[in-house]
């Protein structure tokens, strides 16, 4: 299978700095395909020194022999217990390590039109597929390879004869094996695929648990849980039959060739053609040897290649990238942002932005305003979204969005959003966003974004919990405000930021955006109250996709369009 770059990135992560573990794990497994042939020569010179057949070795140098040899295994075992599972361990790490760190670099863009359960698929499931089918079985190919052909030559030195009948009822495994490894590949394919279903279908369930339990939909969540979770088992159930199938075959066409070389051997060494009862003993050992290979070859081989699979399955996801890495680097918003007839269609057909023009002066706050699906938050994603296709210009200071480099972009835009996502950490630590900050550059940001009162109840070690269960929806609002302050955005954009808190604290928090300075300000705000709304320094009025009123609060109302339609119904 020919690998893309990022393909052979996340490969070559197996083995970066691990070349020496991985060397021990090699030697290991080398040493361990010759002593398992060594103790095949040893059971054929024990059972020859016990029938006393002349020529024998002693039994006296063969139980020194048999120590050295239980030695030997000992230090085997101890060099494979400290290097395989290090070499694994560090393989597996840097693998998902990397595969994350390439995720973080996507855009939002990119990340929003994706589904999170393919990620979380391929760095739970798919990645102990790959550990358990592609790491590990490769070690066991090595010692195989090693057991196949020193079988192979050992019968060779005992009896050409004895070798050409055990290669010919070999022939039997093989086909059974070639015939087995497609199915056993296909089936692995099919397990993952159900695995990314179930993987989506339960983060649904648990992200929807407020309204499931608020329609009171249990049943019905639970009716697709269930399809999920058994077309899931289904395919799980039909791998390991076919597994079983795969194994039963085997272990029958081995059994076969053995008695088959078994009789020949038991026949040559009756009719004195030179085979002792310990080298026919051998020989049956040594089929084991040659026969085992061959009849897994073929799925471990199925079951590597459907493990790479799944790495090129990562890698493409990874490099589904709309914005471009490289991008001019600007410095915070000095003057405007302006938006210059911009266009923009989810599906390439219908128009949800037609032709807004606007001005956003610096350090200033406007609030946008309009009936649901008029555009509002739409108009916002696309400030941080590079690479979204839109028509038209979007500029801040005169530089064109789309010409931006996004890791400058997103020092420079900060979005509020009606839901903060809150880390299961300390306050302090959602604030920072796991960074470190100078002591009072941090207890300006705590100050401005008015959590003092809340770091002195609790303590900035106190734990959020999952998802911020542990603070209100205002506090973790101001932990977002805060966040934006410390990494000096100069353009706080607020997304319906208040819809889903009480009246009181929705008007604390905007009061707290629009006490900002020197951060322009554009809010989106479903919230038509007079008192916020003669705050702001200009308010764009959007109606179906286009911009229909701009201006302060009074000169909207005094006109008696649009705008003063929408206020007057809210209220």
């Amino acid at each position: 299978m020919k690998h893309k770059p990022l393909a052979r990135q996340l490969t070559a992560q197996f083995f970066r700095g691990n070349i020496p573990m991985f060397a021990l794990a090699v030697f290991a497994a080398l040493t361990g395909g010759t002593l398992n042939l060594i103790v095949t020569w040893l059971m054929q010179q024990l059972i020859d020194a016990a029938s006393g057949l002349p020529g024998a070795l002693p039994l006296r140098q063969l139980a020194w022999i048999t120590g050295g040899f239980i030695l030997l295994c000992a230090a085997l075992m101890l060099l494979k217990y400290a290097s395989e599972p290090r070499f694994i361990e560090k393989a597996m790490r840097q693998y998902k390590d990397f595969a994350f760190q390439k995720l973080t670099e996507k855009s939002i863009s990119s990340f929003r039109a994706e589904s999170t359960a393919a990620y979380l698929s391929a760095l739970t499931n798919d990645a102990a597929s790959i550990e358990a089918d592609d790491l590990s079985q490769l070690l066991s190919v090595i010692m195989k390879a090693v057991t196949f052909f020193g079988a192979l030559a050992m019968m060779l030195w005992y009896s050409p004869l004895m070798t050409a009948i055990a290669a010919g009822v070999t022939v039997l495994p093989l086909v059974a094996s070639l015939l087995t490894g497609g199915p056993l590949q296909a089936a692995e394919k099919r397990v993952s695929d159900r695995n990314r279903d179930f993987t989506a279908a339960l983060s649904d369930c648990l992200g929807g648990f407020s309204v499931v339990k608020t329609f009171r939909a249990e049943k019905e969540i639970f009716r697709l849980f269930a399809e999920s979770n058994r077309a899931l088992e289904q395919e799980k159930f039909s791998r390991r039959r076919v597994k079983a199938l795969v194994g039963m075959i085997g272990a029958t066409t081995g059994i076969i060739a053995q008695l088959g070389v078994f009789l020949a051997g038991a026949y040559l060494a009756l009719s004195g053609k030179g085979l002792t009862a310990g080298a026919v003993i051998l020989f049956v050992n040594l089929m084991n040897f040659m026969i085992e290979p061959v009849a897994e070859l073929p799925g471990l081989l199925a079951a590597r290649k459907a493990a790479r699979g799944l790495i090129d399955k990562l890698a493409d996801a990874l490099e589904q990238d709309e914005a471009q890495p490289d991008g001019v680097h600007i410095t915070p918003l000095a003057r405007e942002l302006r938006f210059e007839n911009v266009r923009f269609s989810y599906d390439g057909e219908t128009e949800i932005l037609r032709g807004v023009s606007a001005r956003f002066e610096a350090g200033k706050a406007y609030a946008i305003v309009g009936a649901s699906g008029s555009g509002k938050s739409t108009l916002l994603n696309l400030l941080t979204s590079p690479g979204t296709a839109y028509d038209g210009s979007i500029l801040l200071d005169g530089t064109e969005l789309r010409t931006i480099a996004p890791e400058s972009l997103y020092e420079t835009v900060s979005l509020i959003q009606q839901n903060v996502f809150v880390f299961n950490a300390s306050i302090r630590d959602n604030i920072t966003m796991f960074r470190s900050f100078p002591s009072e550059e941090l207890a300006q940001a705590v100050r401005r974004a008015q959590l003092e009162s809340l770091l002195a109840d609790r303590g900035e070690g106190y734990l959020c919990g999952e998802n911020g269960s542990g603070l209100s929806g205002g506090e973790k609002q101001r932990i977002s405000i805060a966040r934006s302050l410390l990494k000096h955005a100069s353009v706080l954009l607020a997304d319906e930021a208040t819809a889903a808190l009480d009246a009181q604290t929705a008007h604390q928090v905007t009061d707290d955006i629009l006490s900002l300075t020197g951060v322009t300000r554009i809010v989106v705000t479903h919230t038509l109250e007079q008192a916020a709304l003669r705050q702001y320094d200009g308010i764009l009025v959007l109606k179906d996709g286009r911009i229909a009123e701009t201006g302060s609060f009074d000169e909207l109302m005094e006109r008696k369009g649009y705008f003063y339609a929408l206020y007057t119904v809210s209220q």
